[in-house]
């Protein structure tokens, strides 16, 4: 399967974002409004994606700094090196990198840096799921005779 197939697969279109100079407390009252764990940085209205700032990101530095971090720009700390990948990438490659990184958020971008959507971990495990599910049920009609 396909990012093209799971971006199509998903009920909401567009990415939220976030401007990098926004307080971290306005990127958590996106995450908490939109129950979602991350929010993608962009400072041209999600054009391109600058970073991406993720609940565990906030949630470190309120470990480490105390509550001061709530008013403090996004970029301070946000991942600024993301991991992309394009619409081609097959869900095995973006599962196997999505693992190795330890991340769970993924922008989708076109070849000159546009940013077209943003495929989770949850994403990619459903549609590998639906995968197998049809697969299962083509193997058990070829069996059956059908």
């Amino acid at each position: 399967m396909l990012v093209q197939q799971i971006l199509k697969s998903k009920a909401t279109t567009g990415v939220l974002t976030v401007a990098s100079t926004a307080k971290v407390s306005e990127a958590a009252k996106v995450l908490a409004e939109n129950r979602i764990g991350s929010v993608v940085v962009s400072d041209d209205d999600g054009t391109t994606a600058a970073g991406i700032l993720s609940e565990r990101d906030i949630v470190r530095e309120l470990a480490n700094v105390g509550s001061v971090c709530m008013e403090q720009p996004v970029s301070a700390y946000m991942t600024s090196k993301l991991v992309t990948c394009s619409i081609e990438a097959t869900a095995q490659q973006i599962l196997g990198m999505m693992t190795e990184g330890r991340f769970r958020h993924m922008p989708v971008v076109e070849e000159n840096g546009t940013m077209i959507g943003l495929v989770t971990l949850g994403d990619v495990v459903k549609a590998q799921l639906s995968e197998l599910s049809m697969e299962k049920q083509a193997l058990e009609g070829m069996i059956m005779g059908h």
